[in-house]
């Protein structure tokens, strides 16, 4: 509005300036140079018609151009700030996406370390286990022998026990008496024992 009103009174000043001007500056002159000067006759209706033709714009067009720039203003001004303030949410969405993925990140890491941890623990438990159920088959196949040990060692002693047995009662049922029915009693014996280790 501050523009309209220079603009008015800009034309204000050339209207009347124009009006006191003298005469004689529109008075007709011997050559070429006369169509540069308007007559008075001309000049005065054009100035009027300019002059209602100016305030008309001005009460009319000029307030809605103005409203125009003004409101284009405003909105460029909404735009910019709009603008700014997406620049910001994004910046605040990428801030907090980087966040996020540094902590996805370091999860999985955790995750990774933990089954590592995991998987190093199950395998010393297995080797633990293989090496309990490895002492238990030797120490089982320790007793075993041990005990087929024995069993051999108690049938052994049973088997010389009944020889012996079966030697005593011969030489009792045999008389003493007789030296050379002793010595062939031992050497059937000892023929007997031989041929038992033969088998």
């Amino acid at each position: 509005m501050k523009l309209f009103n220079r603009c008015a009174g800009s034309a204000a000043v050339v209207a009347l300036a124009a009006l006191v001007a003298p005469a004689s500056a529109f008075a007709e002159e011997a050559g070429g140079a006369d169509i540069l000067i308007p007559k008075m006759a001309e000049f005065v209706p054009a100035l009027i018609a300019f002059i209602i033709i100016w305030i008309a714009l001005a009460k009319v067009a000029w307030p809605k151009v103005l409203g125009m720039m003004d409101e284009r203003s405003r909105r460029i001004e909404e735009s910019l700030d709009e603008a700014e303030k997406t620049k910001q949410k994004a910046l605040e969405d990428r801030k907090a996406s980087d966040d996020l993925l540094t902590d996805a990140r370091r999860q999985a890491a955790d995750i990774v370390l933990a089954a590592r941890q995991d998987a190093e623990a199950e395998r010393q438990r297995i080797i633990a286990a293989a090496h309990k159920e490895a002492e238990g088959i030797i120490a089982k196949a320790q007793r075993t022998a041990e005990d087929e040990r024995h069993a051999l060692y108690a049938e052994a002693a049973a088997s010389i026990a009944d020889l012996s047995v079966s030697v005593a009662s011969k030489i009792v049922e045999k008389a003493l008496d007789e030296d050379g029915e002793q010595r062939r009693l031992i050497e059937s014996y000892i023929k007997e024992a031989g041929s038992l280790n033969a088998n």
